[in-house]
């Protein structure tokens, strides 16, 4: 029985997976705290974290009819993310492995959107391409074992992500955060194929399998500015629905790419931005041309959820894969090498304050009752 633990973002995730069969889901989501600000808070984040994590937590249990005690290991994500956001998760989910006796598993929050298809199509095959599309991270990778071999990135984004494109665009069109479902929502009844707008990296000679969604959203932007100064009243359904053609057309040409010089036959597409409508459609429609499966996790298992990452953790231990140990830290600019990710924090930064004359005794007091000094006397 392994409990996940999300927290990198917005939403307070906690999952409970055995032998890749799926227990239990719960999310809480803080999206609506940040709406009107457009984007997410990390401060906001954070504190919403510490409110919703046990509730979370209990619920996961009540739902798969299990104790703290029952569980027999913990996974939580350790990177990358909100640092403040990720302290959060990481502290709650060290005190419930301590409480269960269970070892602690970190792991990347990338690695967990891959792992979230095998809840629902079961194992990956070894090798898949999996396009990996969110609000900061557009990535493609050649996967083999998950969490045995390293993770080959053929191209990641070199600007701005699918996701933030959609946001940035959003608001540009007078559409509500989070951009990505407004645009979908916009995109309904519009024509994919009424605004050229611009295929980022995809003449000869550019990276092949690089993203860049920059200039597509600046694109964007000045298409509606033009008719405002016009005083024109903006065609929101057909600039939403080729903005969409647009990204939808860049993410599946290269992944479709990547399959074809590799010799790769199943496709993966996870994150977010998988449950857009055109994306998913196209990438159907474009794999069925080629002879390509196409696995896509269900709507709930797309964005950012606990489940994904005791997925991971549950495939960790069935590895023999080594826990980490209970000063793991947070990075929170992790690459994606393995899906297994225990930093260490360097010890000097927190010995460091216990000379400082700027640091009151109480303050030091607290720091050794943490375990992070020892203390003075």
């Amino acid at each position: 029985m392994v409990l996940g633990i999300e927290s990198s973002c917005d939403e307070t995730g906690a999952g409970i997976v055995s032998g890749g069969r799926l227990l239990a889901h719960v999310v809480a989501s803080s999206m609506d705290e940040h709406a009107r600000f457009g984007g997410v808070v990390p401060e906001i984040a954070a504190r919403a974290h510490v409110q919703a994590f046990n509730p979370v937590v209990q619920e996961a249990l009540d739902q798969a009819g299990l104790r703290i005690s029952d569980i027999d290991a913990v996974a939580v994500t350790t990177g990358p993310g909100l640092s403040g956001a990720l302290q959060v998760g990481l502290a709650g989910a060290k005190a419930l492995a301590y409480a269960a006796g269970a070892p602690l598993y970190g792991v990347h929050h990338l690695a967990g959107h891959v792992a979230a298809d095998t809840l629902e199509h079961g194992p990956l095959p070894n090798p898949c391409m999996v396009l990996i599309v969110s609000g900061g991270h557009t990535s493609l990778l050649f996967v083999r074992d998950l969490v045995r071999d390293p993770i080959l990135h053929l191209g990641d984004t070199v600007d701005d992500a699918a996701g933030e494109c959609f946001d940035k665009v959003a608001r540009v069109f007078g559409l509500p955060y989070p951009g990505g479902p407004a645009i979908d929502r916009a995109a309904r009844g519009g024509n994919g194929c009424a605004v050229a707008f611009p295929r980022p990296l995809t003449r000869p000679g550019d990276a092949p399998y690089a993203f860049s969604f920059s200039g597509l959203k600046t694109a964007a932007a000045r298409w509606a500015e033009q008719h405002r100064v016009r005083g024109e009243e903006l065609p929101l359904a057909d600039g939403a629905a080729s903005l969409q053609e647009a990204v939808a057309d860049v993410l599946t040409r290269k992944a479709l790419a990547a399959c074809r010089e590799y010799g790769v036959r199943t496709l993966v597409v996870v994150g977010g931005v998988a449950a857009n409508s055109r994306v998913r459609a196209l990438a159907e429609e474009r794999c069925a041309a080629a002879g390509v499966e196409l696995r896509v996790p269900p709507l709930t298992l797309c964005t950012d959820n606990g489940a994904m990452i005791a997925a991971v953790g549950d495939l960790l231990v069935r590895a023999g894969s080594a826990p980490a140990r209970l000063d793991v830290s947070i990075d929170p600019s992790a690459p994606l090498e393995y899906a297994a990710l225990h930093p260490v924090a360097p010890p000097r930064a927190c010995r460091s304050l216990d000379h400082d004359p700027n640091v009151r005794q109480p303050a030091r007091a607290a720091r050794a009752r943490a375990g992070c000094v020892a203390p003075s006397g």
